[in-house]
């Protein structure tokens, strides 16, 4: 189960002439490295999730993106774009001497995972997909699916502020913080490791990458897919999602169909955080996992 974890090191890494901060845990012969969702979260929250998986004798790896937690926060939105975060992911992989790595993306780091599996595919063991997609328009089809059941009324409302730009209005924050209680996390308390995250949130990177909020995709991710690209990734893939996710289990389902070797695993209770909603069903499922393809 999850809990605060001090680094055992902390590591300064040299991006683009800038400052990336990494941490990692345990000296296990095999690393797990992490990358969080976002874009502009510090790693918080996905690494007090997983950097117990020392327990089981591996080595864990996150990292603050660039322009997130103690990394350096450069405002030229022009750095915000998944190539150069691939580039970044390596740059820590080889600086670190990592090796072939366990890949585990949450979220917008699923989508940084894929597109570092189809760019860099040899220097995986395995790949863990939670709570992400691969198509991005089928993605937001499924949004606006979710947002149909908070009823049409709500819905008008919600594209009247999103036409006129007053999405700081407090009806449509409204709206937005009932679909993140029932699609991002559905504990009535949210963990710390979460709170810490997104109090610290950089909009910067979020805006330009994927939008205003986690309904409304406008940045330069939205036409983003790899779908057509998938069956290129040759390692073991677990891609895990919950019932209630906003990232919904529909694009599970369509990613585990055009990869070759993968599974899925939805967990009934669990929205985006399966890690945090359901820790007894999800860590045995991941350990599960690696544990068959570890050592190989």
């Amino acid at each position: 189960m999850w809990r605060e974890i001090a680094a055992d090191e902390r590591h300064e890494i040299a991006v683009d002439g800038y400052k990336v901060v990494a941490y990692s845990f345990g000296k296990g012969p095999e690393t797990i490295l992490c990358l969080n969702g976002g874009p502009g979260l510090p790693c918080d929250y996905l690494r007090e999730a997983h950097s117990c998986l020392i327990d089981q004798g591996y080595r864990v790896v996150a990292f603050d993106q660039l322009g997130t937690g103690a990394s350096d926060r450069p405002t030229d939105a022009k750095l915000w774009n998944i190539t150069r975060y691939v580039a970044e992911v390596e740059t820590v992989r080889t600086a670190l001497n990592l090796g072939r790595v366990h890949l585990l993306g949450h979220s917008w780091g699923g989508w940084l995972s894929i597109e570092y599996a189809v760019t860099h595919p040899g220097n995986l063991k395995t790949l863990i997909l939670e709570d992400t997609n691969a198509d991005m328009p089928h993605l937001v089809s499924e949004l606006m699916r979710l947002r149909d059941a908070l009823g049409s009324e709500t819905v008008a409302m919600m594209q009247r502020h999103e036409a006129q730009g007053t999405l700081t209005h407090p009806e449509y924050q409204a709206a937005v913080t009932i679909l993140n209680y029932r699609h991002v996390c559905r504990l009535q308390e949210w963990p710390a490791p979460v709170k810490r995250s997104l109090d610290d949130w950089n909009m910067g990177p979020y805006v330009t990458m994927q939008g205003p909020n986690e309904f409304l995709y406008t940045g330069n991710l939205k036409d983003w897919n790899r779908v057509p690209d998938l069956h290129r990734i040759p390692c073991p893939v677990l891609i895990t999602t919950g019932q209630h996710d906003e990232l919904t289990p529909a694009c599970s389902m369509r990613m585990k169909l055009h990869l070759k070797n993968a599974e899925l695993h939805v967990f009934p209770n669990s929205s985006h955080m399966p890690f945090y909603e359901e820790p007894h069903a999800y860590y045995p499922v991941l350990s599960s996992f690696l544990k068959r393809h570890s050592g190989k």
